[in-house]
């Protein structure tokens, strides 16, 4: 069996989806939404470029309320004028025969405040947040329980707009120390009220939004769509989100019979949790915990196929690759997959150029550079 034969097979996510192969496209914001947040042309052609070499496309993050957005030219989904621009996005997926999943977001303590009305940024508590590659360092105010339950609330409206577009699923954002995390999360989330204090008063906003979501898919979208969810399973500060916390939500999204669930990880392969005396890397222990009732994704450093192939043998259902399809468009047709872009080849790979600039610009990737 050659290093992409299982890659290439095709994989039923459940009884009324069946993926093209075993890749799915991670969510990886563009930079390159019009001014006014709709979907651009570059866009459109950067992920139909794409679609025909994954079996889902997850876009990248779009923000469910005006005060949640993370990074500059980002998809909103906070209003109904955004429709028309998502239904020629999730078109153009289609049409290369991946699903379409949209992923839903708020920024909390890491949204741009120069983008939000009289620079209202919120988060569970008023603990600041560090400067980010992406984001200042900022203190957040706290939301009032009206606006944790409308925020719930537009979580699901977003999914509406998502159906009425034409998506195929949407994708929860609950991973990288965004709004849903900052809820789960001992350091971030200093509430005293349900909102905040044990796991599961912590957990009570993820599972709302879950919840919502859920509710919304059943009254207006067939059996076919799907509502997956992302993760991040530790943060680094010494009073922050640990494993045990992270698995008890796990658990419980595996009950309530989640689509699917995204593990967001440095690297598939290697990353472990920080209390192990013994490590095991997180797909294999996770994997134990979920035992193939949802299908489980992961998402880190994955940019060869042999890499993928053994995630694939160490638990995952499905990969999330990111960089090597940035490179590579047309994955499959390369036996070596490459992660260096110029800016010669921005055409020849349907790669936005405001996101060649901010990617480099940056610098907080693994990318190589050439003239």
């Amino acid at each position: 069996m050659n290093n992409k034969a299982k890659l290439q097979q095709q994989f039923s996510l459940n009884s009324k989806v069946t993926l093209q192969n075993h890749i799915v496209m991670s969510p990886m914001t563009t930079w390159s939404s019009n001014d006014d947040q709709t979907v651009s042309d570059a866009e459109v052609n950067y992920y139909s470029a794409r679609a025909k070499s994954v079996g889902m496309v997850i876009t990248g993050s779009s923000h469910v309320q005006e005060n949640g957005v993370g990074f500059a030219n980002e998809l909103g989904v906070y209003d109904d004028r955004f429709i028309p621009g998502l239904n020629k996005l999730a078109k153009g997926i289609q049409d290369g025969g991946a699903k379409a999943i949209l992923q839903l977001h708020h920024a909390g303590d890491k949204a741009l405040p120069q983008f939000i009305s009289n620079h209202d940024v919120v988060s569970s508590s008023a603990v600041a947040a560090p400067e980010t590659a992406f984001a200042p360092a900022q203190t957040p105010r706290p939301l009032k329980e009206s606006e944790i339950l409308q925020v719930i609330q537009d979580f699901g409206a977003a999914t509406k707009r998502a159906i009425e577009a034409g998506f195929d699923g949407v994708e929860i954002h609950g991973a990288h120390g965004f709004l849903i995390q900052n809820f789960l999360s001992p350091h971030y989330n200093q509430r005293t009220d349900k909102w905040g204090g044990s796991i599961e008063n912590r957990m009570r906003f993820s599972l709302a939004v879950v919840d919502e979501v859920k509710r919304v898919a059943a009254k207006y979208a067939d059996e076919s769509f799907i509502v997956g969810y992302r993760i991040t399973l530790e943060e680094s500060e010494e009073d922050g989100l640990r494993l045990t916390d992270t698995e008890t939500l796990i658990k419980q999204l595996v009950a309530k019979q989640i689509g699917y669930l995204h593990l967001s990880l440095g690297n598939v392969l290697t990353s472990y949790a920080h209390s192990d005396a013994n490590p095991e890397p997180f797909i294999q222990r996770i994997s134990k915990i979920v035992a193939h009732r949802v299908p489980l994704i992961a998402a880190g450093s994955l940019t060869t196929f042999e890499q993928m192939e053994k995630a694939l043998n160490n638990g995952l259902d499905l990969v999330a690759v990111g960089h090597a399809l940035v490179a590579n468009p047309d994955l499959f047709n390369h036996e070596q997959l490459s992660i260096t872009l110029s800016a010669s080849q921005l055409n020849s790979i349907n790669l936005p150029k405001t996101m060649f600039d901010s990617i480099k610009r940056i610098g907080a990737f693994s990318f190589k550079f050439t003239e």
